[in-house]
């Protein structure tokens, strides 16, 4: 098969109606528009607009909340953190929001940075964050290492 072999499947394109070519055409004068009315004038576009009727996106109930002062915190696993130390990028004695950040371990800081669990904890790692995941806490402080938490222990939970 080659290129110029290739073609649709029979029955698969139609050629396009031509309208307001005269009453014997099937479609002149009005276009299969009807007549008069904001729907035959050109440029309409009634986006949800039903004639009317209570459209559907106000009769549906609305779900969810989003509070307007919510944080928006950037989070790191303890395995990425792992990771960069073992490369050199990062020292695991004093890692700050500030070190994971020009280590490039954590694109931007947002609000504050949260640690999570996943991964292994690198040895005696002491950390200064925002938030953590108790069992991230947990984690650090088996591997012989600390959490400092910056962040009130309503954001660091909520988070």
């Amino acid at each position: 098969m080659k290129l110029n072999e290739l073609s649709p499947a029979d029955g698969s394109t139609k050629k396009r109606m031509r309208v307001g070519r005269g009453v014997g055409s099937g479609k002149g004068k009005t276009a299969g528009r009807g007549v008069k009315g904001q729907k035959a004038r050109s440029g309409v576009a009634v986006n949800g607009f039903e004639g009317g009727q209570m459209p559907i996106y106000m009769r549906l109930p609305k779900r969810g909340f989003k509070a307007p002062g919510a944080k928006t915190m950037s989070w790191v696993n303890l395995g990425r953190i792992a990771k960069a130390v073992d490369a050199g990028t990062l020292d695991a004695s004093n890692v700050t929001e500030e070190t994971l950040v020009a280590s490039g371990v954590v694109r931007n800081a947002r609000d504050g940075i949260r640690l999570l669990a996943k991964g292994d904890a690198p040895k005696k790692l002491n950390i200064t964050v925002t938030g953590a995941s108790k069992a991230a806490v947990e984690a650090v402080e088996k591997a012989g290492g600390s959490v400092t938490l910056t962040g009130t222990a309503k954001d660091a939970a909520e988070e």
